[in-house]
């Protein structure tokens, strides 16, 4: 935010004006304008479309599913706000607190400005996300992970030029995700001075409550898993309402991928356990949870290291009437079901991905990365961009099947090749073939008599 201090409002406006004038009729190249400017005007443009002459935001619509941690910030900041609304307005700008969707919900300042504010429904109940406003303080600091400064013709719509403003937003302290924005704007002048400093210093002091509370809801997911673990057998763990694992008993960190039954010293530090399946499981059990305290419910998700969904229990967890996070027991098949989230594998389909292991720990791969698999004794190894790892699977045969509807074949007793990986076939004197990989060291996987028919199919040649 150190930015906001010395910038002034229209420095280097005519280029940005000049750069903005031709990108909205369709060239792409954008000399003098700052990266994060440049990537917000493509999303405007390509992806939500938002027309540069609009001359006002639209009435806000999307309804935002309030959390106690939402409700904390808005206090926070509707305090802070509140206690330098004096001062700002006297500086000629306006304050403005909005929701994750953009959604302004209060704002003060100076009655000039504010009027000239209510022009372009820079008030509250209207949207300034990007996809509603194009670039702004606000929607532009949802969209990135720090603090934003938005001058003059650098915002997308022509009819916001005359305003500079400066946004950052709150960010939950576990998902990352943004739950409210701050935001500081004046009408054809520079930033008060005091500007980066009073948003940096709000953030911070907000972004430490939402430690602190996350810090406690950790040791309360940890001490409900200590007296679960207690009363059952079952593989364990405590995930948070974003999925995140907080705990896992020694069978559920090999199934989840992640450490055993030793929580992060400082429970804010979640680990990914990279499951999507879960996470979606998680989100949706916390929804559930919302409506009903006593809602358990049931799926089955593909796990790290196994060939075959695995059932899952997942029993919501609460502190002081708040939900904080779930109860997850593998083998446990109890409750209402959870609907399979879209975009996710479902039961009896096999992830595409492929698990290897680099001393203890297991790599998850992309099948793009495999150039092939190739069996010695009683292992099974695969050449990737990431060099060569074992594969957790030790049957080439078992491997050849599950990935031939994925552009792999067998070429060979001893070889899987991922046919997209090939860079050339080579012909030997007798007409046996061989395929040179596209790795760096251009390997040669021989390709057996008996194979070489399916190999020419494959390759059309």
């Amino acid at each position: 935010m150190r930015d906001a201090h010395r910038l002034e409002p229209n420095q280097g406006n005519g280029s940005v004006l000049a750069a903005w004038e031709r990108f909205v009729q369709g060239e792409d190249l954008l000399p003098g304008v700052r990266p994060l400017v440049a990537i917000s005007w493509h999303r405007c443009r390509e992806q939500y479309r938002v027309d540069p002459l609009l001359t006002e935001a639209p009435i806000a619509v999307a309804e935002l599913d309030r959390t106690p941690e939402h409700d904390v910030v808005f206090a926070e900041l509707g305090f802070r706000a509140a206690s330098v609304a004096h001062e700002v307005g006297n500086l000629g700008g306006v304050v403005t607190i909005a929701d994750a969707t953009g959604r302004i919900l209060a704002e003060w300042g100076d009655q000039a400005t504010l009027a000239k504010a209510s022009d372009s429904n820079l008030v509250p109940w209207f949207c300034w996300s990007e996809c509603a406003a194009g670039t702004n303080g606000m929607g532009t600091a949802l969209e990135a992970h720090g603090p934003v400064l938005i001058r003059g013709a650098e915002h997308w719509c022509q009819a916001f030029h005359n305003w500079v403003c400066a946004g950052v937003s709150v960010r939950d302290v576990v998902t990352r995700e943004p739950i409210a924005v701050l935001n500081i704007s004046c009408w054809r002048s520079q930033l008060p001075a005091s500007a980066g400093g009073w948003l940096a210093n709000a953030v911070t002091k907000t972004q430490h409550t939402l430690k602190r509370r996350a810090r406690d809801s950790g040791s309360e997911l940890v001490a409900a898993y200590t007296q679960a673990r207690a009363r059952s057998t079952a593989a364990l763990a405590a995930v948070d309402t974003g999925g995140k694992v907080v705990i896992a008993d020694d069978m559920a960190s090999v199934l989840l991928g992640v450490p055993a039954s030793t929580p992060a010293v400082d429970p804010t530090l979640r680990w990914n356990s990279r499951l999507p399946e879960l996470i979606a499981a998680a989100r949706y059990a916390s929804r559930q949870a919302a409506r009903d305290p006593g809602w358990v419910g049931s799926t089955q998700i593909f796990t790290h290291l196994a060939d075959e969904p695995t059932s899952i229990s997942i029993r919501p967890v609460f502190s002081a009437g708040h939900l904080i996070g779930n109860l997850v027991s593998f083998g446990a098949s109890e409750g209402a079901q959870v609907p399979q989230a879209e975009g996710t594998a479902h039961p009896g389909v096999r992830p595409r991905r492929l698990v290897a292991m680099r001393d203890n720990r297991m790599v998850l791969l992309r099948l793009a990365e495999v150039f092939f698999a190739e069996s010695q004794g009683n292992d099974v190894w695969l050449a990737t961009d990431q060099g060569r790892l074992r594969a957790a699977s030790a049957s080439l045969d078992k491997l050849g099947s599950e990935l031939a509807d994925a552009g792999f074949l067998r070429v060979h007793r001893r070889y899987v090749v991922n046919l997209s990986r090939i860079r050339e076939v080579e012909r030997g004197v007798k007409g046996e073939l061989s395929l040179v990989m596209d790795d760096r060291a251009n390997e040669m996987v021989p390709v057996s008599r008996r194979n070489a028919p399916a190999v020419r199919r494959a390759l059309d040649i």
